[in-house]
C-alpha cells in the first residue's frame, strides 16, 4: 500500500516555532503529524521565500534550477541562469508522485512562477 504524502512549505516560521522542535508555543496538530511522519533535523533555508520554495519542492540547489531571487526577477545576461522560474531541467516533488499515480494538490502561496503566467485559478 504507498502512503499518504502530505508536504507542507511554512513561510517565516523559525525552527523554535513549533513544538515538535521544542518550543513553548501549542502546536498539536503539527506535532501529531510530526510524530507519525518524516522530520527535516538538518536542513538550511534562503532568506528568500522563492529560492526555499524552488530547493524543497524539486529536492535541487536554487541556483542550479534558475530561482536565485525571488520569482519574477530575471538578472539577464550578468547571471544567465537566474530567470525568476524554476526552468524545465527540474521536476518538482507533485510533478514525480504523479508519475507514480498519486493526486495531487497545492494551496497557498506558490511565488515559483511569473506574474504575467499565473491566472485567478493559479499557474497550472
Amino acid at each position: 500500500m504507498r502512503p499518504n504524502v502530505i508536504y507542507m512549505v511554512l513561510d517565516d516560521v523559525g525552527f523554535s516555532d513549533l513544538g515538535c522542535y521544542g518550543s513553548e508555543i501549542a502546536t498539536p496538530n503539527i506535532d501529531n503529524m510530526a510524530k507519525n511522519g518524516l522530520r527535516y533535523n538538518n536542513f538550511n533555508a534562503t532568506p528568500m521565500c522563492s529560492p526555499t520554495r524552488a530547493s524543497l519542492l524539486s529536492g535541487r540547489n536554487h541556483h542550479s534550477i534558475g530561482m536565485g531571487s525571488i520569482a519574477d526577477v530575471d538578472f539577464g545576461d550578468d547571471f544567465p541562469n537566474i530567470r525568476g522560474r524554476i526552468n524545465d531541467s527540474a521536476a518538482t516533488i507533485s510533478e514525480v508522485l504523479r508519475e507514480h499515480y498519486y493526486s495531487t494538490f497545492c494551496v497557498g502561496k506558490w511565488h515559483l512562477t511569473p506574474a504575467n503566467e499565473v491566472t485567478p485559478a493559479g499557474p497550472f
